[in-house]
């Protein structure tokens, strides 16, 4: 392969071919030689031998190799980034033009809140791998500033969150809308009501997520009329936490919809929070102008195809009354 074109400081126009870059991709991604020359459906020599090649081509040693383990040398850290956005390039050059399902192999990194990935996401994760098996996913479940933060940088392809609509810089394709519902045990007196003022709620103890969540940011722009009698009981970074304290009788909270669990659960329910009612919309958030590999076009299009199912089974969480 000849290219000078300059990928991370590194001018790439040495005597090396895509197999040799796709073999050391392989390699960073599962940390094996065996399981790499398996991924590529080469034997372990025959993988060694690119492995090899390329280094001899870049003049540099790209892994330290022991009988137990691999780990890239400081060298191979700064190479890998470099090699990802030549073939991520090549992908995208591609794409169209062959199916994404013909390669060896591919990766997809998907940003998302705690709720999408544990409510929403593990559908459509398994229609994507029954599609696409040579493809690897991986989530990046952090809090909503995080998850943006991924998808500006480019550490993720794509985010799935509720923030995001308003950064000049993203794309914000909504998915569903939910509302915030009042969380509690069966035997709490909230749980025997229809619905619940933000006011009502307050008045009992109740647990909250902190300011650095992306839920809290959106609750105090929509409560500014609402102030609370007393501090909470307990704070935490993310929702599905308070679940398990609301469940050890901690108190009640506010929790959306979606995070709720089945409707029949034997110790949780949820009541629609009024007075006023609020909402959060969650929905796809990719950067402005950086197009997605095919494994993420296809995981884009595969949240697509399967959001009415996803959402009907996060919605089984969801107070109908």
């Amino acid at each position: 392969m000849q290219n000078s074109r300059i990928y991370g400081g590194w001018l790439v126009g040495v005597n090396f071919d895509l197999n040799d870059l796709q073999a050391f991709r392989a390699v960073v991604e599962l940390g094996s030689f065996r399981k790499a020359a398996e991924a590529v459906s080469i034997s372990q020599p025959a993988l060694s031998r690119r492995i090899e090649k390329l280094e001899e081509a870049l003049g540099v040693r790209l892994f330290e190799r022991t009988t137990r383990s691999v780990t890239l040398t400081t060298v191979g850290r700064v190479f890998a980034p470099s090699a990802e956005q030549l073939l991520d390039d090549l992908d995208v050059a591609l794409l169209g033009i062959r199916d994404v399902s013909t390669s060896r192999l591919g990766h997809v990194t998907i940003a998302c809140v705690p709720s999408v990935a544990y409510y929403f996401l593990p559908n459509v994760v398994a229609t994507y791998h029954s599609r696409y098996p040579r493809i690897r996913v991986k989530l990046l479940d952090s809090g909503a500033n995080e998850v943006l933060g991924a998808v500006i940088s480019g550490e993720a392809d794509f985010g799935v969150s509720f923030m995001g609509s308003q950064e000049p810089e993203v794309e914000f394709k909504i998915l569903l809308q939910e509302r915030f519902v009042a969380a509690c045990r069966r035997d709490h007196p909230l749980a025997r009501k229809k619905r619940v003022s933000w006011s009502e709620l307050y008045e009992h103890d109740y647990v909250s997520v902190d300011k650095t969540s992306g839920n809290r940011l959106l609750l105090d722009q929509a409560l500014t009329a609402v102030s609370p009698k007393q501090p909470s009981v307990c704070e935490t970074r993310h929702v599905t936490t308070l679940l398990g304290l609301i469940e050890a009788g901690l108190g009640v909270a506010a929790v959306p919809s979606m995070a709720m669990p089945a409707h029949d659960h034997p110790i949780l329910t949820g009541v629609p929070l009024v007075d006023p009612v609020v909402t959060r919309r969650v929905g796809i958030v990719r950067r402005r102008g950086r197009p997605l590999t095919p494994a993420a076009q296809q995981f884009y299009q595969t949240i697509l195809d399967t959001k009415h199912t996803a959402v009907a089974g996060a919605k089984t969480a969801k107070a109908s009354k």
